[in-house]
């Protein structure tokens, strides 16, 4: 069945490749709506009350949008191993990212009980403001989380669903249909590695970077440029530097979340700034702290952010900036994101792509890291 044509596509799936990312990020988008008009089309033909309750809600919330940043990785990593032409494949790729990063965004704001995503009300607290007292029964907040767990389900197999027949559909398929599988598979790995590391109070910095990459370096970057190199059927040499490439640019992404994580302004993020130093969530900022804390002989920043810390008399978010910033760990990984961002070019250089796309992917690295080349080049 390899390198059968889907049997329904849009124009905009059979134009000529996009010329810049941003306009493959915006092709993405109309193809992304066909198929949520299809997903809803079959929903309606299902259940009259899951459509309503669920699978609308759903579409909804992908339609909110986000960075889209996944997309853009897939056509460089497309483009870096020549691939030109049809870009049918690419965009529909970049679709399936945007359907599966949905349902680790569901997921995860369940597991860490955050109350907003993107400026609005999380998955599980819409579903939670729907159950009616009186006319409901059982508890609001076990309602609303049953239901986004159900909810992130329905988008995976959105997400599934699409891949598969892209992959079907592409003489590149397989290749495509097995990245797509090691991805998922670190995904959930770099999640589980996540609660574990907060169940047992972890601060090591090994441990830390082992998060960071399986549950967002590889998954933002690393694949989606393998997953757009694999569709343009590139040779073992090109994907390895894609790798390395996705793999710094990644990791710089999430360093830099981290950062907005602890300091950033949540009209900006569209979530609370304190609550992963709340939760005392591991990030590679939070285990450098505690590092520092401890060599340096600084007590009083070792208390505060220590696994216990909570219990601890004067406790407060506003004394864990203090220490991120006063043990020097803020500015180490500053000049870490750094470091990578510029590690990420240079392994991009080394694909032989074109020097159009290769800026393309400078500015694609200076969105995600907040670090341009040239300061990277400086600070490093």
């Amino acid at each position: 069945m390899l390198g059968r044509r889907p049997t329904v596509a849009g124009p905009a799936e059979t134009n000529h490749a996009p010329l810049t990312a941003p306009g493959a990020t915006r092709a993405m988008e109309a193809v992304l709506e066909r198929v949520l008009e299809a997903r809803l089309r079959q929903a309606r033909d299902t259940d009259a009350v899951f459509t309503a309750d669920m699978a609308d809600r759903l579409a909804a919330y992908v339609r909110r949008g986000g960075k889209r940043l996944r997309t853009a990785f897939v056509w460089c990593g497309w483009r870096a191993a020549g691939g030109s032409g049809d870009a049918s494949a690419v965009l529909r790729t970049g679709a399936a990212l945007e359907l599966l990063q949905a349902c680790a965004l569901i997921h995860d704001d369940v597991m860490d009980g955050s109350p907003l995503r993107r400026g609005a009300p999380a998955m599980h607290v819409d579903f939670a403001h729907g159950h009616r007292p009186g006319r409901t029964g059982g508890s609001a907040e076990s309602f609303g989380t049953s239901a986004a767990v159900l909810a992130g389900d329905l988008a995976l197999a959105w997400a599934d669903d699409l891949l598969t027949e892209t992959a079907l559909a592409s003489p590149h398929g397989p290749r495509l249909f097995e990245e797509w599988r090691t991805m998922r598979t670190e995904m959930v790995a770099g999640q589980y590695r996540d609660l574990r590391a907060q169940a047992s109070g972890s601060s090591g910095t090994e441990e830390a970077l082992t998060i960071a990459v399986l549950k967002s370096a590889r998954y933002t970057v690393a694949r989606p440029l393998a997953l757009g190199a694999s569709l343009a059927g590139a040779d073992a040499r090109t994907l390895g530097a894609l790798r390395a490439a996705g793999r710094c640019a990644g990791l710089a992404f999430q360093l830099r979340d981290d950062l907005l994580g602890a300091f950033g302004d949540p009209a900006l993020t569209g979530k609370p700034a304190d609550e992963d130093l709340r939760a005392r969530k591991l990030t590679l900022l939070l285990a450098v702290a505690v590092r520092l804390a401890e060599t340096t002989g600084d007590r009083d920043a070792a208390a505060v952010l220590a696994p216990d810390a909570d219990a601890r008399p004067g406790h407060s978010v506003e004394r864990m900036r203090a220490a991120l910033e006063r043990t020097g760990a803020r500015a180490e990984v500053e000049a870490r994101i750094a470091d990578l961002a510029s590690s990420g070019l240079r392994h991009f250089e080394a694909t032989g792509a074109a020097p159009g796309v290769r800026r393309e992917f400078a500015a694609l690295v200076e969105r995600a890291s907040g670090v341009t080349p040239q300061q990277a080049e400086e600070l490093v």
